[in-house]
C-alpha cells in the first residue's frame, strides 16, 4: 500500500501530497498517525533509569517516543555511555567491585576452612576494571536494543530547550536538529560536585565519575566526605588492599540514625579504612613525583595537617544537571538553592506539558527503583488514562513494580 501511495507522490511531485497520501495509507492499514504538530508525541530528555522507563512504558501505548541522552565528560574527561548514572558510575559498577573486595576476604577466610590457596594472592586492578567496564558496555547496549525494538528514536544528543514543545537537540560533532512534542520529560539526573573553594580540587582530584573507568589503580587514596557513595568507594578500595583515608567535616552518613552510622565507621575502622574527623580540606597540590599532597584543617582545634595521596576522590554532593537545558527561557521553575525543578505530585513543572522525574526533580529521592517507577506511572497517566501518583513516603515498595 505505502509503494502504491510513493508512486502517486511521486508522479505528482508534491510533498504536501505525499504527506497527506502516507497519512491516509497509515489510517486505512490500522497504523497510529501522529498528529502532524508535532514530531513526537513524548520526548524524554535524559537516558537515566527514569527516562528509559518512561519512554519505554510510553512506546507500549503505541506512542511515538524518541530519547536524547548526552554525557557531558568529567573534568578528567571521564564519559559513557546509555544508562544514567546507575549503570555506568553508580550502582552496578560500585557492587560489582565490593563483590572483588569480598572475594578477595573470602579467600582470606577460605585458608582457616581448609581451603589450600597456594603463596601470596594480590589484587590486580586494570584486569577487575576492564571486567567491570566491558560488563556496563554490554548494559549499555542492551538499553539501546530495549529502545530499538519498543520503536523509540534514540539520539546521542544534547537538549536544550527552545520552545515550550521545542527541543534543540546536538551531536557530538555539532550537527544541530530541532525536534518538537506535545510531551516533554526533563530526566537528566546529577552530576558530582566539586569545592570551589578548595584550590587544585577539580584540577588534580576524581569524583565517582572518574573511579569506576580508571584503568589503573587510584593507590593510597583519601576520600572527603561521608556520605554513603564515600563510604562505600572507601569500603571496596580498602578491601582490595588499598591504603584508605576518609576525611569527615561533621558527621557520617547525614540524614541516617548516628548509632547505626557510627557502627558502619567503627566497622571500617576496624577494617583498615582510616578516619580524619571533623578536618576540612583546604589545598591540593600535585608534588614534582606525580603525588598530591593535600593540605587540611581541623575545625576544633585549628590545627593543620598535611599529607600525600595517589588520589583525591571527592564525594561531596551532587548537583542537578539543569544548567544546559536553557530552562529560564521557557519557565520552568528551578530551586534557586539546589538547583532542582520544582515539579507538583503528578511530576508536572511549572509549564504545561513539561515534566520532571528523578534525580532532578525537588524533593525526589535520589534512587533507581523510585524514578523507574515514577516514570512508568508518569507515562500511563499521560498516555494509558491512569490517576495513579507515584507514593515518594513509601519508596521501599518500588522494587515490586
Amino acid at each position: 500500500m505505502f509503494d502504491a501511495v510513493a508512486s502517486m507522490a511521486a508522479l505528482c511531485g508534491q510533498c504536501r501530497l505525499w504527506r497527506r497520501a502516507a497519512a491516509a495509507a497509515q489510517l486505512h492499514s490500522g497504523v497510529r498517525c501522529l498528529s502532524a504538530k508535532f514530531d513526537y508525541d513524548l520526548l524524554v530528555i535524559g537516558g537515566g533509569s527514569g527516562g528509559l522507563a518512561c519512554s519505554k512504558e510510553a512506546a507500549l501505548s503505541g506512542k511515538k517516543v524518541a530519547v536524547l541522552d548526552f554525557v557531558e565528560p568529567s573534568p578528567k574527561g571521564t564519559s559513557w555511555g546509555l544508562g544514567g548514572t546507575c549503570v555506568n558510575v553508580g550502582c552496578i559498577p560500585k557492587k560489582l567491585m565490593h563483590h572483588a573486595a569480598l572475594l578477595g576476604g573470602a579467600m582470606k577466610d577460605a585458608q582457616k576452612f581448609g581451603w589450600l590457596v597456594p603463596g601470596q594472592f594480590t589484587h590486580d586492578w586494570s584486569t577487575m576494571s576492564e571486567a567491570v567496564q566491558n560488563y556496563i558496555r554490554s548494559l549499555n547496549w542492551g538499553h539501546r536494543v530495549q529502545l530499538n525494538d519498543k520503536n523509540v528514536k534514540f539520539l546521542n544528543h544534547k537538549g536544550t530547550f527552545k520552545d515550550e514543545h521545542s527541543v534543540r537537540a546536538v551531536s557530538k560533532s555539532g550537527k544541530e536538529t530541532v525536534l518538537t512534542a506535545e510531551n516533554i520529560v526533563i530526566a537528566t539526573g546529577g552530576r558530582p560536585k566539586y569545592p570551589s573553594d578548595v584550590p587544585g580540587a577539580a584540577e588534580y582530584g576524581l569524583s565517582s565519575d572518574d573511579l569506576f573507568w580508571l584503568k589503573e589503580t587510584p593507590g593510597k587514596t583519601l576520600v572527603v566526605g561521608a556520605s554513603y557513595v564515600a563510604l562505600e568507594c572507601a569500603g571496596f578500595l580498602t578491601g582490595i588492599g588499598l591504603d584508605v583515608s576518609v576525611m569527615v567535616r561533621s558527621i557520617p552518613l547525614r540524614g541516617f540514625d548516628q548509632q547505626m552510622a557510627h557502627l558502619v565507621t567503627d566497622y571500617m575502622e576496624s577494617n583498615g579504612t582510616k578516619f580524619l574527623w571533623k578536618c576540612v580540606p583546604t589545598k591540593v597540590e600535585r608534588m614534582p613525583k606525580g603525588q598530591l599532597e593535600t593540605t587540611w584543617r581541623h575545625l576544633e582545634s585549628g590545627q593543620e595537617g598535611k599529607a600525600h595521596f595517589d588520589t583525591v576522590l571527592w564525594a561531596v554532593g551532587r548537583a542537578p544537571e539543569t544548567k544546559a537545558l536553557n530552562l529560564e527561557k521557557i519557565g520552568v521553575e528551578v530551586n534557586d538553592k539546589t538547583g532542582k525543578v520544582i515539579v507538583a505530585a503528578n511530576d508536572a513543572t511549572s509549564v504545561p506539558h513539561i515534566y520532571a522525574i528523578g534525580d532532578v526533580a525537588e524533593g525526589r529521592p535520589e534512587l533507581t527503583p523510585s524514578a523507574i517507577k515514577a516514570g512508568k506511572l508518569l507515562a500511563r497517566r499521560l498516555f494509558n488514562s491512569s490517576t495513579e501518583l507515584m507514593n515518594y513516603d513509601n519508596c521501599y515498595r518500588c522494587r515490586r513494580i
